[in-house]
């Protein structure tokens, strides 16, 4: 279930071909049964993909603090095939700590929400503001099945997301698809370094040349022990994607 609230490309295109470097990200990256968290899920179009990638086997959690998107969200759950994971939503904010956040709801798109002090001058004016809960990644990894991916889309507050969650990395391992500022860039190249994360660029195909040696605005991280699986893997993923269609 999409809205042109929460992007126009919804109401010019097929969802099919709404964002096709995300839906390659999902080819590329998620197996069958896999466990995915997806951080500001918007209307579920990578989560909804996952699940389809994952299969039964697997399991998608879809984090989203805005409650109109997460009633689009519970309805999508609601008609996916059995072919498909199940599809758990959260509706909360993923950040630093636990607790209570005010949530600005954007004028423009409801993709460029954030939490209050975030997001960037696509929101246009705030049309208004909610308090949401927030979790945090190392009191989650109690609660929840682990994940093998993690996907994150804060609208600039990623540092919030990945700083000092150290149980996280120690304990999960999990591919990271993470869209990336300039300004949080710095930095979070040093905590996935830290913990030993190659970084590509997610806008080209998952390849050795796609490596890069800074997080970019859609920066892929591979922890160093799974290079081989996910690399060796890519050019064939993308290939298949590039001549088959959307459709894969």
């Amino acid at each position: 279930m999409v809205t042109p609230s929460a992007g126009l490309k919804f109401l010019l295109k097929p969802v099919s071909q709404a964002d096709p470097i995300l839906l390659r990200n999902v080819l590329e990256l998620v197996c069958p049964g896999d466990i995915v968290w997806d951080i500001g899920a918007n209307v579920g179009l990578f989560a909804f993909s996952a699940a389809a990638r994952a299969g039964p086997s697997g399991q998608v959690i879809a984090f989203e603090p805005d409650a109109w998107l997460v009633r689009l969200l519970r309805r999508s759950a609601m008609v996916q095939p059995d072919t498909s994971a199940p599809v758990k939503i959260v509706p909360a904010a993923v950040a630093s700590e636990v607790g209570l956040r005010q949530f600005a709801v954007a004028s423009r798109s409801r993709a460029s929400s954030a939490l209050t002090g975030y997001g960037g001058t696509q929101m246009g004016k705030i049309r208004e503001e909610h308090t949401v809960v927030a979790l945090s990644l190392t009191w989650l990894t109690d609660k929840l099945p682990l994940p093998n991916v993690i996907k994150c889309d804060v609208e600039g507050a990623e540092l919030e997301v990945f700083s000092d969650q150290c149980k996280v990395f120690s304990k999960l391992r999990p591919v990271i698809i993470c869209e990336v500022t300039a300004e949080t860039s710095e930095r979070m190249t040093l905590i996935l370094r830290k913990e030993r994360y190659r970084l590509f660029d997610g806008e080209r195909p998952l390849t050795r040349e796609a490596e890069t040696t800074m997080a970019c605005w859609n920066t892929i991280g591979v922890p160093e022990e799974l290079y081989g699986k996910y690399v060796a893997a890519a050019p064939r993923l993308g290939r298949r994607f590039t001549e088959g269609g959307h459709q894969h």
